[in-house]
């Protein structure tokens, strides 16, 4: 893959394809400390790879993904993406703003699923700004017209990612409209932290997370309500459990989801500064991810529908549980729940979401 725009020495910017009409799609690398090297695609705002150092010091990619954009452009896959404008579910692809129903595209049954059918997943992001030093990054920028996918406003949107330490990332979103709108982004790599080329699933990866409360759902993957307290239930990780201990259990919430792909309602809300919202990991590598965000929710996604159909990097195919999500976001179907924590964005203010990424070996 021929590079477009050497940098030094711990940025690289090179061609990864082009679209149909002729647009390059380009990828940047993001290297810190002990083969730590992330990277990202300008389709979608995506991460593309991210390869982590275990106990004994050997790297692996840990996130699913597509060595080649046509790949990318077969199936529409979410792997790694920046979602919005508006992730999670929205019932019924409609909600009230300032008396006024608007109606977004639906694309999960009656209901709008990721920002609709093109969500900011498969659009083309353009770098605004690359840098090199001890602590490398790209910001990205995508201008999202008004009544995309049935939003109101013309949306402003950037995302920077950032090596932020040696063996860690920082993702930071901003975005501002002219126009009152509704404004939820997140970030969805699919992680397995044994690593993609030769790890099988996640299950026994231990997690934790920071919350007492999580919101069930209904067969269609809506929230029902009021959250709800997670302890004596299989959403009871306030303490290290691994991911497949009772997955399988008889819980009609399991059932309901396949699995895991419910909300987590974090302790404290939406805060001014990131804290810790959850942590992974992988027993056999030593592989740790601790997870920090200035997020209300984390929506935790078991790869329920992974069905085998989709071939990843490698030449794998990706199968039910072969990694997990763990989405930092507002809760799901925001925009019609007055009780839940807001995602309201008028013209004069600026949406920030930041989360970050720190790894380490056990």
């Amino acid at each position: 893959m021929a590079e477009v725009q050497p940098m030094n020495p711990n940025v690289a910017r090179e061609a990864f394809g082009h679209l149909p009409d002729g647009a390059l799609v380009e990828r940047v690398r993001l290297r810190g400390a002990n083969g730590f090297e992330l990277a990202v695609i300008t389709l979608g705002a995506a991460v593309q790879s991210l390869h982590v150092p275990d106990r004994d010091g050997r790297c692996a990619d840990i996130v699913l993904a597509h060595d080649d954009l046509s790949a990318y452009l077969a199936r529409r896959s979410l792997f790694g993406a920046t979602v919005g404008r508006c992730a999670n579910r929205i019932a019924g692809a409609s909600f009230v703003l300032d008396s006024r129903r608007i109606q977004v595209t639906a694309n999960n049954g009656e209901n709008s699923l990721h920002g609709g059918a093109a969500g900011f997943d498969v659009r083309l992001w353009s770098i605004a700004a690359l840098a090199d030093g001890p602590s490398p990054y790209v910001r990205l920028i995508y201008v999202s017209p008004d009544g995309e996918e049935g939003y109101p406003g013309r949306l402003s949107t950037r995302v920077t990612y950032a090596i932020a330490g040696s063996t860690g990332f920082s993702i930071a979103f901003e975005a501002e409209t002219d126009r009152p709108t509704v404004v939820n982004l997140t970030h969805h790599s699919f992680f397995n932290l044994g690593g993609v080329a030769t790890a099988v699933n996640v299950l026994d990866h231990e997690l934790s997370i920071a919350a007492n409360a999580y919101l069930p759902i209904d067969g269609a993957l809506m929230p029902l309500g009021a959250p709800q307290p997670v302890a004596g239930t299989p959403f009871d990780f306030t303490r290290p459990q691994p991911i497949g201990a009772r997955i399988r259990d008889g819980h009609e919430q399991l059932r309901l989801g396949r699995g895991y792909d419910h909300n987590f309602c974090l302790n404290g809300g939406r805060t001014e500064q990131p804290r810790l919202a959850a942590r992974v990991r992988h027993p056999a590598s030593g592989r740790v991810m601790e997870i920090l965000t200035d997020q209300p929710g984390l929506q935790l996604y078991s790869g329920n529908f992974l069905d085998g159909t989709v071939s990843g990097k490698h030449g794998r195919l990706y199968r039910q549980s072969d990694a997990v999500c763990l989405e930092l976001q507002a809760w799901p179907d925001a925009p019609n729940r007055p009780d839940y924590p807001s995602v309201r964005l008028d013209p004069g203010q600026v949406y920030r979401h930041l989360s970050l990424y720190r790894f380490s070996a056990t």
